[in-house]
């Protein structure tokens, strides 16, 4: 009997890829063969996000498109939009079934029939029942690994839906926060990348009550411990919750490297607090004045978002200049989109969406200006490159350990490893070339 293929489509974030290749392994211990999402398969899973509108309106493209390579593929739903919006996903042309938080790494179980649905079947949980912790984590599918070490959010930011659509804050066990380390670093992947809804808050609920049993500190002391791991790299992690002595530990450890994302979403206090975020900006400069303290070609990257309900134009100026002077690489911008159910859906003071997009720009000029000042600044220095596994026109791409991108003529034996680089010169596409340092010798790339 021919084994059936499944293949899988990812949007959003770092956790959702964890969660992917975890359900992906489920399929493959059920006998299922795994394909490209390119490819024929006989289901296709799709792992959806909330986060913007951009990527509601990404799933119908989705959908479309597998049904154009198999109009008889059977196609699942699954993640944060799935379960805010079960019912909208089910009426999407040629989706069969929807699965929520706690259902989707359940998925294998309702998979009885795989013929195509009249309607799409919806599996959906109240978000007060997801909280229960599975732990995930990808392998296979990049050079690096994505280890997923919390779930869910106990903060109540007005702009955000993740916690309707992830629950309470949640942790693994630092056991198996190990176990895990410890199979990556068997598979020969270089680097893993710590993954969650809120990192810094790792060690709530890690078994199932709600008081810390370790915190954020401990697991990255512990992990740097773990023999085999070349890197490890902090996603993303709340200002408020990146102390000091995370930055020390960090600082002068054997594994971790020198590059920390932190949230801002706003220069303005006054936006700050009608976003209820946890800190003020004057933390923020804080936190990357003690980051630069110590690791001073530390790479900063920066999440903010424009056109925040009753963003004036004085506000976002204030945020433009805060960012300006602060000593950080890179911006992710994100412009305001409204969300059902959150607190500021219903706020007063809507922003222009000519306004929102015209700030967005400006900030997006503003993140490359900074790219670039960093990269400038790391020229002449000696530094660690992973490379990548593709080939993209005739060059192999990797990062150093503090992120700067490079490029080389395209060399499969360099796929997947670490080398030690000096670097030379930005190209005009905004990466940097080097030279490879050996022993006795710089050769040129």
């Amino acid at each position: 009997m021919e084994r059936k293929k499944v293949a899988f489509y990812t949007l959003g974030c770092k956790l959702n890829f964890s969660e992917t290749s975890t359900i992906a392994r489920s399929f493959q211990n059920e006998g299922f063969d795994r394909v490209d999402f390119e490819e024929k398969a006989d289901i296709y899973v799709i792992n959806t996000c909330s986060v913007t509108e951009n990527a509601d309106r990404q799933f119908k493209r989705i959908v479309k498109q597998a049904q154009k390579i198999n109009a008889d593929a059977f196609v699942a739903a699954v993640g944060c939009y799935a379960q805010l919006k079960p019912e909208e996903l089910a009426d999407v042309e040629g989706v069969d079934l929807v699965l929520g938080a706690t259902e989707k790494f359940k998925i294998t179980d309702y998979l009885n029939d795989l013929s195509k649905n009249d309607f799409g079947e919806v599996h959906s949980c109240e978000i007060e029942d997801a909280d229960f912790y599975v732990g995930s984590y990808s392998i296979g599918d990049r050079t690096r690994a994505f280890l997923k070490v919390q779930d869910g959010c106990d903060y109540k930011c007005t702009y955000c839906t993740i916690p309707l659509a992830r629950g309470i804050s949640r942790s693994d066990t630092l056991d198996n926060v190990l176990k895990n380390a410890r199979e990556i670093s068997e598979q020969n992947i270089k680097e893993i990348v710590l993954t969650g809804v809120n990192i810094g808050d790792y060690g709530k609920g890690e078994f199932g009550n709600k008081r810390h049993e370790h915190t954020f500190l401990d697991l990255v002391k512990a992990l740097d411990e773990v023999d085999g791991i070349e890197r490890l790299r902090i996603s993303s992690i709340e200002p408020n919750l990146l102390k000091d002595e995370t930055i020390t530990v960090v600082s002068q450890s054997r594994a971790f490297v020198p590059h920390f994302h932190i949230p801002l979403q706003s220069g303005s206090n006054d936006l700050l607090k009608k976003m209820k975020r946890r800190y003020l900006r004057e933390l923020y400069v804080d936190r990357v004045r003690k980051i630069k303290e110590l690791m001073p070609h530390a790479c900063i990257g920066v999440d903010v978002i424009v056109g925040f309900p009753g963003e004036t134009d004085a506000h976002f100026l204030e945020t433009y200049h805060f960012l300006n002077d602060l000593d950080i690489s890179y911006l992710h911008v994100f412009t305001y989109s409204e969300r059902d159910n959150t607190e500021a859906a219903s706020m007063e003071g809507s922003v222009d969406k000519k306004v929102r997009s015209k700030r967005s720009k400006m900030l997006r000029g503003l993140s490359a200006k900074k790219r670039r000042a960093f990269y400038e600044s790391q020229l002449g220095t000696t530094r660690t490159v992973l490379f990548e596994g593709e080939n993209k026109e005739g060059y192999i791409y990797g990062f150093t350990e503090n992120y700067v991108k490079v490029k080389a003529p395209w060399n499969p034996e360099l796929v997947n490893t670490l080398h030690e680089v000096k670097l030379k010169k930005i190209d005009d596409d905004g990466m940097v070339r080097f030279d490879f340092v050996t022993n006795t010798e710089t050769v040129k790339a």
